[in-house]
């Protein structure tokens, strides 16, 4: 990852006014190197979820380096993008929660609610997000280390699960 982020934004339609803004203040900002919006335009009503896994997926396969997403409470997009494989994803609503996204969790996928979070507030913890990098050599590593552990175990569960699945379907 260089210096500079590639950066996914998002939302549904009770995160629009709140996407537009930030997506000017991110391509305003000089530690921003792109900004790619998934979604949605102010005439749309795609869901949360569909837009929360298209960004979290862009960065999974590594053409963005976050995503923010923003929809009435951060909740559904959290959630929704959490579901791809390898993609960390958090609601924040106040700068602990930001500091601890990165510097603890390495969360690459950050979501707020319009309706919880004021546009002043939105922008403050965006730009905080900004300069906040994750260091694999923290104290907090074993324990991010952990949950990629648990992550690749349950996949393999999963998997093995699925091919039981089509043996017996045969």
């Amino acid at each position: 990852m260089s210096d500079r982020l590639r950066i996914v934004i998002g939302s549904d339609f009770r995160g629009y006014e709140h996407k537009e803004a930030l997506k000017e203040f991110l391509e305003s900002d000089p530690r921003v190197a792109s900004v790619q919006d998934v979604g949605v335009t102010h005439d749309t009503t795609i869901g949360y979820p569909h837009i929360a896994v298209d960004a979290a997926e862009i960065v999974a396969d590594g053409e963005a380096d976050r995503a923010l997403l923003i929809c009435g409470t951060g909740l559904g997009m959290a959630i929704s993008a959490g579901l791809v494989p390898g993609i960390r994803a958090v609601t924040v609503s106040n700068a602990h929660q930001v500091e601890g996204s990165i510097l603890l969790n390495n969360a690459q996928v950050m979501a707020i609610g319009q309706m919880c979070v004021s546009l002043r507030k939105a922008r403050a913890l965006v730009d905080q997000w900004l300069g906040l990098h994750y260091d694999p050599t923290s104290p907090w590593a074993p324990l991010m280390d952990a949950m990629v552990g648990y992550e690749a175990e349950f996949a393999k569960r999963a998997d093995a699960r699925a091919g039981l699945r089509d043996q017996t379907a045969s």
